[in-house]
């Protein structure tokens, strides 16, 4: 794939000299090449689809936790090629844990587009990035400015923090109008040198990862703090404002763990919810359906201890139980077993860890 530099594609109308210092950006940029994070692998290319990659896991998603699947991907999937051919479950497998698996559907199917339509090379500005599948406007942006030193503004979560808070910005970000005036304030922002827009970029996603926390922000060790109307205030944590609160949901669940020799039934999940084309151990509404169920069946079950899972929008307890068919089962008891399960298959351990599987099924069968 080709790569384009930061240098490469630089504007030819830049400013002639540096931004006088004293500015936010060239402050942020200063203090991001001296303090900032540059150990993290994907600093270390600015090849598209690296940094693309890293932009999708760290999505709702901490940098300690990407760290563990980031080169394991790579070394799987090294180009956008490589995703784009291979199937779906691999990379949900290789996804698995990560959460969020949306993102995964997502990356494969841009991947694929990206060499469809565009010949495997991303393109290099930020309006036309987003119109791929799964970049939203703000990791647009950030490819951009990373791969092709475009002044495009990001606008993430953490962002948001940093940006109310210094800029003192009391509106509802719950209105979309107050959200299109933010970023607005994003876009002045920005330094008029493309060559800086890497660090900017990075300089603000450091503030919000390492210093401007939603509890005890870090406020002497921001190189904005003489500026900020937040910390003037004295109340850094009433910022941002944001009225409309994620209703969070409640459900139990069984999950049957039905065990035949050294192979267990494994049922691939509907496209779309929870856990969306992840495999996983069959779920029922509620352990008497499940054992209404299984109660007729040869061999014997027993529960295993709850698991209380915790999605963005939902909490979900989930109750195991393990039923073990005899090794002499008869084979047409078997086929009358299998008619009452969802579609599936029967795989041993191992390759039911190699598959995608949602988080606490993968750690009940010990992966």
């Amino acid at each position: 794939m080709s790569r384009v530099t930061p240098e490469a594609a630089t504007p030819a109308a830049e400013p002639v000299a540096r931004p006088r210092a004293g500015t936010p950006a060239a402050e942020l940029v200063d203090w991001q090449r001296r303090q900032g994070r540059h150990h993290l692998p994907w600093q270390a290319s600015r090849e598209p689809y690296r940094v693309w990659l890293s932009e999708v896991m760290l999505q709702q998603t901490q940098v300690s936790t990407v760290l563990a699947y980031y080169d394991r991907f790579l070394e799987r999937f090294p180009d956008v090629r490589a995703l784009a051919a291979a199937p779906l479950d691999d990379v949900l497998a290789r996804w698995s844990g990560l959460g969020y698996y949306s993102r995964a559907r997502n990356l494969h199917r841009c991947a694929q587009v990206v060499v469809e339509q565009h010949g495997g090379a991303f393109p290099t500005t930020a309006a036309a990035l987003a119109t791929l599948p799964g970049i939203g406007r703000s990791t647009a942006a950030a490819i951009a400015a990373f791969c092709f030193g475009e002044r495009a503004a990001i606008l993430d979560g953490n962002v948001k923090r940093v940006l109310t808070r210094l800029l003192g910005f009391g509106e509802d970000l719950a209105q979309p109008a107050a959200e299109r005036r933010l970023w607005a304030q994003a876009e002045a922002l920005l330094p008029p040198w493309a060559a800086d827009m890497p660090a900017y970029t990075q300089g603000l996603m450091d503030l919000g990862a390492t210093v401007c926390l939603a509890r005890r922000p870090q406020c002497l060790l921001c190189p904005w703090q003489a500026r900020c109307i937040a910390r003037r205030e004295g109340a850094p944590e009433r910022y941002p404002v944001k009225t409309r609160k994620l209703k969070r949901g409640r459900r139990e669940s069984s999950l049957l763990w039905l065990q035949r020799g050294s192979t267990l039934w494994l049922s691939q999940r509907p496209a779309t919810g929870v856990w969306a084309g992840l495999w996983s151990l069959p779920d029922y509404a509620s352990e008497a359906e499940l054992q209404a169920l299984t109660g007729t069946w040869p061999g014997e079950g027993r529960p295993l201890p709850a698991i209380e899972h915790v999605l963005t929008h939902l909490d979900w307890r989930l109750a195991p139980w393990c039923h073990r068919l005899p090794d002499d089962v008869p084979a047409a008891a078997v086929l009358e077993v299998e008619a009452a399960l969802p579609p599936g298959r029967w795989v041993s351990c191992d390759d039911a860890l190699a598959l995608g599987l949602p988080a606490p099924v993968r750690k009940l069968l010990g992966g």
